[in-house]
């Protein structure tokens, strides 16, 4: 095989970076989440306070990423930075939460809401369809569905970034583009008394729990803080993979500048998308039928206020695109990790190999591999949710890695440095930290899970290298 085709192809300019981000970020979270986020708020304003402090938090940690990106143009992203600014244990203790759950668990979640969707067209699809039981244990066709569209799209990254790379960037535009015509016809069906009532509610900046059957409980004191934390969960989690441009810098044409500014661009566009998306969930639905969306799908009530019965379609028809342009970039991207890992010595040593159309295909194939096995467990939508908290730390460490290195590797070429340094990095580290601490104090189940499964990865890095513990020790 020719040395040409050992190495990443420098394929994807900033329409498609940025269209990774974008693609990677949406995808059922923001016709879902905000039941919940209305649910633990109970207000209009607190609800949109959510969604523009998650806003906040993820552009500038997209703003600040841009001097590591510029800095360490190498395929990984978060792998790498977390590696040259801390060591082999600790990018080793990301990438092994990375594999063991962030990743393949996500894919697989997101896989399943595919399915799911699929199912309201074609209903033989449902996850309340079983094809296999056995004693407790049964498999849905839900499942089934979500292995296959893993299957298929990690064949079509195997055959080439420029393979992937056409997939995410046309998915992705069709994506906007539905978004933009829901918002328009939104709007235009914007009922004037359920926006005055929504917002003119005397206890509009009152935080308390707004229950299904439309009574409040109130918050004693500093509960409301871990209540409005928890609110947050599901508005970071809709945010995530915003860094996905990051983890294919080998494959990014002139990636010192395309990939903070992929970052910039797609994460400003998807938060300006999402704060106008629950201004109009506002504007259609009172927060007492937010909460009581069937199944949290407040997207399809507001679509059948919007559109009539045809509306359960469309939104379906919608989130079966999102979902998939979503799973899409994040397979492409998180192959890429490993393949970073596997080059130091930290994983598989055949993912860190790539194929006849130079991308790691063993990697991707091994994803995909845990990933269904996370779509047989039925246990993904769980451990997201317990690792929400764990994403947070890694990026707090990351950007907290870019004063680190300021300091201890100043000579360091920096083509760009991080926007509104130190001040920016500062409050995403203070604001990060807050989070973790009010999680780690209201919501214990939903925290420790996660870190102990990141814990994990510390015996697990001596054990797969003795000779770099006696170093250490020694």
């Amino acid at each position: 095989m020719s040395e040409s085709k050992q190495t990443f192809q420098k394929s994807l300019g900033l329409l498609d970076a940025t269209m990774l981000v974008v693609g990677s970020m949406i995808g059922s979270g923001i016709f879902i989440v905000s039941a919940d986020i209305a649910r633990n708020t109970g207000s209009a304003g607190w609800m949109m306070v959510v969604w523009l402090i998650c806003g906040f938090m993820t552009l500038t940690a997209a703003l600040s990423y841009g001097e590591l990106s510029a800095m360490f143009p190498k395929a990984g992203g978060q792998y790498i930075y977390l590696r040259e600014a801390y060591g082999p244990v600790l990018s080793f203790v990301f990438g092994w939460t990375f594999f063991a759950v962030i990743q393949t668990a996500t894919i697989a979640a997101v896989g399943v809401a595919f399915a799911k969707f699929t199912a309201y067209l074609f209903p033989f699809m449902d996850e309340d369809v079983y094809l296999l039981e056995w004693s407790d244990y049964r498999v849905s066709a839900a499942q089934l569905l979500a292995i296959a569209i893993i299957v298929v799209l990690t064949y079509i990254n195997s055959r080439g970034v420029n393979s992937g790379k056409r997939v995410q960037t046309s998915i992705t535009l069709i994506k906007i583009g539905s978004l933009l015509l829901l918002l328009l016809f939104g709007f235009l069906a914007l009922k004037h008394e359920v926006w005055s009532w929504n917002w003119d509610n005397i206890s509009l900046w009152s935080m308390r729990r707004l229950n299904t059957d439309g009574t409040y409980t109130s918050y004693d004191g500093f509960s409301a803080m871990g209540a409005f934390s928890a609110a947050m969960v599901g508005a970071l989690f809709s945010s995530d993979s915003w860094h996905s441009s990051s983890a294919v810098a080998g494959e990014i044409k002139n990636p010192q500048r395309n990939i903070g500014l992929s970052l910039a661009l797609g994460t400003l566009l998807v938060t300006v998308i999402y704060l106008l998306t629950n201004l109009m969930y506002i504007g259609i639905l009172p927060l007492e039928e937010m909460v009581n969306a069937p199944k949290d799908r407040v997207a399809m009530s507001v679509a059948q206020q919007v559109f009539g019965p045809f509306g359960i379609t469309i939104i379906a028809i919608m989130i079966m695109i999102s979902t998939f342009g979503c799973n899409n970039g994040i397979i492409l991207a998180g192959a890429r990790v490993y393949y970073s890992m596997a080059k130091d010595g930290l994983f598989f040593k055949r993912a860190g190999k790539l194929n006849a159309h130079a991308v790691p295909a063993w990697a991707l194939w091994i994803q995909c591999l845990a990933a269904s096995i996370w779509c047989l467990s039925g246990k993904y939508g769980d451990l997201l949710d317990m690792i929400t908290c764990v994403v947070v730390i890694f990026y707090v460490l990351a950007i907290a890695g870019i004063i680190r290195l300021r300091i201890t590797r100043p000579d360091l070429n920096r083509p760009y440095k991080a926007f509104g340094y130190p001040f920016l990095p500062i409050l995403y580290i203070l604001m990060g930290l807050a989070f973790i601490g009010l999680m780690v104090i209201f919501k214990p189940n939903y925290t420790w899970p996660g870190i102990i499964i990141a814990l994990l990865g510390i015996p697990i890095y001596y054990l797969i290298n003795p000779k770099r513990r006696k170093h250490e020790i020694s």
